[in-house]
């Protein structure tokens, strides 16, 4: 059984809730250590009416020398009010008990209880009250009542037999206005054990991105059972930079919080770990004392229940009923500030230069302005004066699919032609039509479809900011505010339409977005790209952390949505007070996107032409069919090859299929039927692996982390058949783990995927001392499938001999080719699965499916 944490309940300087004795014992009791306490208590007092032991009589109690407190309260619901002496405190005559307040008494928001006449009294200046729930926001250091245990429940040690180094150093590690997480592959609780007299809840925010930790939040009560509030434990990660909520109710009694973090980690890859902070619970009984403000915020009027952050240039100490100002030309402070800061010298950082639109003659200025808030001195002796702006270049040209005309400013071409950007729009010739799509790589003005702002979780210094520059060729990002603002630069593009010819192909490409980029950076920057179809939720696709060298990046789109793309900038994830990072930037070069609705056109491409009748006119071709150079019209394209995603002009447009398989009807995609044939030495030999069409499942195992955690892979197969369709169900959550339902799959198909192979990481429940076993986020291993051949090459895919036993037969194995194209930190071009099967297909009869140890 795990201690319940000791200590007072309460954050730093917190007031004293209902059931929380004072100095310094707890609120969680267990009945003996009631009893305990009770008899000292009694003891006191009796002791007070004593002579001392020198025989001079007791001098008379003061008020200072005791205080109140309440008994438990018995069966009908009633306690006493005793005053019990404080510690080091010699006298005589305390007040005789009074009856108290109904058990189930509480002071509303802004008030507290004042013991000696047990009435509810507005909180003075400078403090506030939560009524009948306590507060967690200071986490300079871990406040009382909260504990760390780090647990090492693996029965099995690795292979090694040598015992890991442990956990002893691994805890919760507070950071100022939050807690964060362990960051190794250690089970690390951070427990709060809290008495309720009445039900209530508990509420905290957190950001938990990373699915390599394991994170979960349910409650206990004394006797160490887990209370079926918490029914839902495992807590949902959030998107980058943002935080959750998540609340729980509360039943009375005893309630012993955990909030627990494993960290998986296969390889040294460093996790990002659980953050925590505002950690609010409801229902304590009432509060005998006003929490002081926290430093950097204020309450100026009797009865606050929440304290007011100061303003910009201003600083408060504890329990402040106003802020200070500071000596506005030689100090400031953000708002929240504790203290003022000296204002420093002026230096490159503190400023930034942006071009103007272009004018008449063609021309652009480049101008500087310092970064605001301008925090900086010029008048010191290193400082940097501002340079001079107003230097003349020469404009970009327009971006392709734009003509200026004569003018300072570009225009889209009109419907049906087409530019480069440099000459004037131009119809497109018979028989083909526009290459619809938007092609930026010139940013002297930031393009109609996208716009630009800052975004900051805990300041709004950045609200109304540019977030990205505009800069001839290339865009990067703004100085923003701080440097853990979220620069934020959008892409709105109303839908996506393939070419006319294309319209007939099923489940294929609609369009890509392509983006070239660079990131410089000296910290911990990261560049995330996300997108939001029909404006429901945005989610990030991708993100790169620190330096990055120029490269491409493309996303395809499979759906015709209205989408919005995001790129999203942050310097630091860390909150700093001063600007150390400002020079860290990304800078994107081009954005492309095809077949975008509302695009333009920088060229022309050939289309299907339909009868005589119709003219120039193009028409859509049907499922799998090409155009011929020569007619211009639809063809089918031949047995077993599928059609490019990328072209339907021309024969090659059909793209062979793999060895040993065939195509759909609409040629859309190729698959294996389950059947292979294979000529060895004038012998025949024909393998039927339909019974492996439904979706197989095996798991291998066990493995050891670095630190002995136990640990199996689970694979979900779907080999072939099914007119290629991907049988096998990913679940995209961490969840409690039965093999039933994942073989069977589960009826929530919110949270699955399609694939051919997937892989999820097992923790058996003795492993970790969790209550049943975990399945981790499903990794896609297998979305594409590339052929069927006795060869061990395919595609430069390489199988691996040496890792089978050899085969005793004559009878070559079969290997089954997969990539997947989904790209990873660790995969950077997506990856590739091999499935090897050995068989004898001379044999009679279904026979047994078996895998190698």
């Amino acid at each position: 059984m795990l201690p319940l944490a000791r200590g007072p309940a309460r954050g730093r300087g917190r007031g004293r809730p209902a059931g929380a004795p004072s100095r310094g014992l707890s609120a969680p009791w267990s009945p003996a250590w009631i009893c305990c306490w009770a008899l000292a208590g009694c003891q006191a007092a009796w002791a007070g009416d004593l002579p001392s032991s020198s025989g001079r009589p007791l001098p008379p109690c003061l008020e200072k020398d005791y205080h109140f407190e309440y008994t438990e309260c018995d069966s009908s619901g009633s306690r006493w009010r005793v005053a019990i002496p404080n510690s080091a405190v010699d006298c005589s005559g305390l007040p005789d008990p009074v009856r108290g307040k109904e058990c189930t008494f509480s002071c509303a928001s802004g008030e507290y209880l004042e013991m000696k006449n047990q009435v509810c009294s507005k909180c003075g200046e400078g403090t506030y009250s939560l009524g009948s729930g306590i507060k967690f926001d200071e986490w300079d250091e871990l406040p009382a009542g909260f504990s760390n245990i780090a647990t090492f429940m693996d029965t099995v040690v690795g292979p090694s037999d040598s015992r890991p180094d442990g956990c002893n150093n691994s805890s919760w590690i507070p950071r100022g206005n939050y807690i964060e997480s362990n960051r190794d592959d250690c089970t690390v609780s951070l427990i709060y054990a809290v008495h309720l007299k009445k039900s209530g809840y508990v509420f905290f925010e957190y950001q938990y991105v990373d699915n390599n930790i394991f994170f979960e939040f349910f409650i206990q009560n004394d006797q160490c059972q887990e209370m079926d509030t918490t029914a839902d434990k495992w807590v949902k990660l959030t998107d980058n930079g943002e935080w959750g909520s998540h609340s729980v109710m509360l039943k009375s009694g005893t309630n012993i919080l955990y909030w627990r973090t494993t960290g998986i980690l296969m390889g040294s890859k460093a996790v990002k770990p659980v953050l925590v902070k505002n950690i609010t619970i409801e229902g304590v009984a009432y509060t005998s004392e006003c929490f002081p403000c926290k430093p950097g915020t204020f309450s100026n009027k009797p009865g606050s229940f929440i304290c007011q952050v100061c303003p910009r240039n201003t600083y408060s100490e504890k329990g402040a009923k106003e802020c200070i100002k500071c000596d506005e030309d030689s100090q400031f402070s953000e708002e929240g500030s504790s203290e003022c800061t000296e204002r420093p010298p002026c230096t490159t950082k503190d400023y930034f230069q942006i071009h103007t639109p272009c004018d008449e003659e063609g021309k652009t200025q480049i101008m500087y302005k310092w970064i605001e808030p301008k925090i900086c001195r010029e008048d010191l002796t290193d400082a940097i004066r501002l340079p001079p702006s107003g230097e003349k270049k020469d404009c970009p040209p327009c971006n392709p699919g734009f003509y200026n005309n004569g003018s300072s400013s570009c225009h889209p071409c009109p419907p049906g032609t087409f530019s480069d950007g440099t000459k004037e729009c131009r119809p497109c010739p018979a028989g083909t039509e526009p290459a619809l799509g938007f092609e930026y790589k010139w940013w002297n003005v930031l393009p109609g479809n996208m716009k630009t702002s800052c975004f900051n979780v805990g300041n709004s210094k950045c609200d109304g900011m540019n977030g990205w520059e505009v800069a001839g060729d290339h865009i990067q990002s703004g100085a923003g505010g701080s440097d853990n603002d979220y620069l934020i630069l959008n892409l709105h593009i109303p839908g996506f339409k393939p070419p006319t010819s294309v319209t007939g192909a099923m489940g294929t490409e609609l369009g890509r977005i392509t983006f070239v980029f660079e990131t410089l950076c000296s910290a911990d920057c990261v560049l995330y790209f996300m997108v939001d179809i029909n404006r429901k939720s945005t989610n990030v696709v991708e993100s790169w952390g620190g330096t990055k060298e120029k490269q491409a990046y493309t996303h395809i789109i499979f759906k015709n949505a209205t989408f919005t793309f995001t790129w999203a900038f942050q310097r630091t994830n860390q909150g700093q007070d001063n600007r150390r990072f400002v020079n860290d930037l990304v800078k994107i070069y081009s954005v492309t996107a095809t077949n975008a609705v509302d695009g333009v056109a920088s060229s022309c491409r050939a289309c299907a032409l339909g009868s005589e009748q119709s003219g120039s006119s193009c028409v859509p071709c049907p499922p799998g069919h090409y155009i011929e150079k020569e007619t211009n019209q639809c063809k089918e394209c031949p047995p077993d090859t599928y059609l490019s995603i990328h072209q339907v002009y021309g024969k090659e447009a059909c793209v062979p299929c793999g060895p040993g398989s065939r195509s759909t009807q609409d040629h859309s995609v190729c698959y294996s039927d389950c059947f292979f044939y294979h000529e060895k030495e004038n012998q025949s030999l024909r393998y039927d692996f339909s019974t492996l069409s439904s979706v197989g499942s095996l798991m291998n195992g066990p493995s050891f982390t670095s630190k002995g955690t136990k640990y199996f892979h689970f694979f979900n197969i779907s080999l072939c058949g099914h007119e290629g369709k991907k049988m096998a169900l990913c679940t995209n959550n961490i969840t409690d783990f039965t093999v039933k339902e994942m073989v069977a799959g589960s009826d929530d198909y919110t949270n699955l995927v399609g694939a051919f192979v997937c892989q999820s990481t097992i923790i058996p429940s003795e492993s970790k001392g969790f209550r049943a076993a975990l399945s981790s986020q499903s990794i896609i291993l297998a979305d594409t499938f590339l052929g069927v051949t006795v060869e061990t090459t395919l595609q430069n895919i390489n199988i691996k001999e040496d890792m089978f036993p050899v085969s005793p037969s004559q009878i070559p194995d079969v290997h089954f080719f997969y990539k997947s194209s989904t790209t990873t930190t660790s995969c950077i071009n997506g990856r590739s699965t091999a499935v090897k099967m050995r068989c004898n297909p001379t044999k009679p009869g279904a026979g047994v499916i078996s895998v190698p140890r």
